[in-house]
């Protein structure tokens, strides 16, 4: 797990935290309430998100049932009585930890919910062997079917989709993904590509498909899964 989403109002505890597992090797971004994270997670794809329940504007449970993606969850939170461990979890947490807490013992449970993604993972990947041979595309009606499962996208997501299994095995930049199928240049701030690619594997997902179908290459662009 590299790259950690941390959503907590506490300015102090989230810098020292930041610092902390930066110096553990992690890549950490930050949000200061659940608005705040369900923007990053528009753009972003982190391999967990440390969470915290009481926080203004929309808090952790908030968050945890507005979110698109099943991305691991740990909360992370002052407050500590069963009946919040119990909604965290019926909302979808994977772990509960209480404040204060030892890092140590965060590091260890971030380790142990690492391995069981990534038997889920592997699981997946079994799976995507069997599926990825198995697309057919219906071009009028932007439609992808997958292993006998039908997956309706926007034009820009169908030919998104299209152009990246067309090419599998090839890492293509985000640059030439912008020119070829979205027509424009890739500005600095624009994040319209990662939004269509975004909704895809949530598309993918819901349809109960690996939406690691699209895989994201960190620093170079988008693949097919090979």
């Amino acid at each position: 797990m590299n790259k950690v989403l941390l959503v907590d109002d506490d300015l102090v505890f989230r810098e020292l935290l930041e610092q902390t597992l930066a110096e553990e090797g992690y890549h950490v971004v930050c949000a200061e309430d659940g608005v705040a994270a369900l923007s990053i997670l528009e753009i972003e794809s982190p391999d967990i998100i440390l969470l915290d329940i009481m926080m203004p504007n929309l808090d952790g449970f908030g968050l945890l049932a507005a979110r698109k993606e099943q991305i691991p969850v740990i909360i992370i939170s002052a407050i500590d009585c069963e009946s919040d461990r119990i909604k965290g979890y019926e909302l979808g947490a994977d772990d509960f930890l209480s404040k204060p807490f030892s890092v140590k013992e965060l590091l260890v449970r971030m380790a142990a919910l690492q391995r069981r993604v990534d038997l889920v993972r592997s699981e997946r990947i079994c799976s995507i062997e069997q599926i990825k041979d198995e697309v057919e595309f219906d071009d009028l009606q932007y439609c992808v079917s997958i292993a006998s499962k039908r997956v309706l996208l926007t034009q820009t997501e169908f030919k998104l989709f299209k152009y990246l299994f067309e090419r599998k095995g090839e890492v293509i930049t985000k640059q030439e993904l912008q020119r070829s199928v979205l027509q424009k240049e890739l500005g600095k701030f624009d994040r319209n590509l990662d939004m269509h690619i975004s909704n895809t594997r949530r598309k993918l997902a819901n349809t109960e498909l690996p939406k690691t179908l699209i895989n994201t290459v960190r620093g170079q662009g988008y693949s097919f899964a090979t």
